[in-house]
């Protein structure tokens, strides 16, 4: 589902280079929940945002659900996006100007899709929020924020979804409710999941765990993820 084949990531840090990522292979398979764990600066976001797309790779090559997005330009990744993968941010960034319920419509009705209501008040049950479908952003809990942009991340069903520091803005409690929603995500729907935290106690609940220090890959736990140190 997820391939990584020597991938790296360097950039210029003043007149010279540093290597955020070092060069790695990473395999993570179909159906799989896998949290991508260490400090700040670590290099685990940096990680996410290539498999995503949202960042093109120094070295190496990056393979999604068998396409090689290296070398798409823009609009290709954009539109291999919207197919496979769904991304949640720290932050949620839901529009401040729509309801919960209009959040999570919009994708459906930029894809076109078929009953794009039905599924929208559908996605807002799985999640809980049914009851809150009117209410905008500001009206809501930072876990009822992020749980409608998981619902939103969902609606065209993409087979990948990527976290990136869900919890990070929320109590521990709201923390928790997260990152079991994730894993019914997960079991319910088949749904091939990359999380990225800081802690260890989220990253527990998942299949598999790859440890990140100076963009170096600590410690893996086989067999889902393969890494080099």
């Amino acid at each position: 589902m997820i391939e990584l084949r020597n991938v790296s990531k360097t950039v210029l840090s003043g007149n010279a280079p540093l290597t955020i990522v070092q060069p790695l292979d990473l395999t993570v398979s179909s159906g799989q929940y896998v949290s991508i764990v260490g400090p700040s600066g670590s290099g685990k976001s940096t990680l996410l945002g290539l498999i995503a797309g949202l960042d093109a790779p120094t070295t190496g090559e990056i393979v999604i659900d068998g396409v090689e997005i290296s070398g798409l330009d823009e609009d290709a990744l954009a539109r291999l996006r919207g197919r496979k993968i769904g991304i949640v941010f720290q932050f949620f960034h839901l529009v401040p100007s729509l309801t919960a319920f209009e959040n999570v419509l919009v994708p459906l009705e930029i894809a076109g899709a078929a009953r794009a209501r039905d599924r929208a008040a559908a996605l807002l049950s799985e999640v809980g929020l049914e009851g809150r479908a009117g209410h905008y952003p500001a009206q809501l809990s930072g876990g009822e924020q992020q749980r409608i942009a998981i619902a939103r991340a969902l609606a065209n069903e993409p087979p990948i979804l990527l976290a990136d520091e869900p919890t990070g803005n929320l109590d521990s409690a709201n923390g928790r409710h997260i990152v079991e929603l994730l894993r019914r995500v997960n079991r319910s729907r088949g749904t091939t999941i990359v999380l990225v935290t800081h802690d260890d106690e989220l990253a527990s609940g998942t299949d598999v765990t790859l440890r990140m220090r100076d963009g170096r890959t600590e410690r893996v736990a086989p067999p889902v993820v393969e890494g080099v140190a």
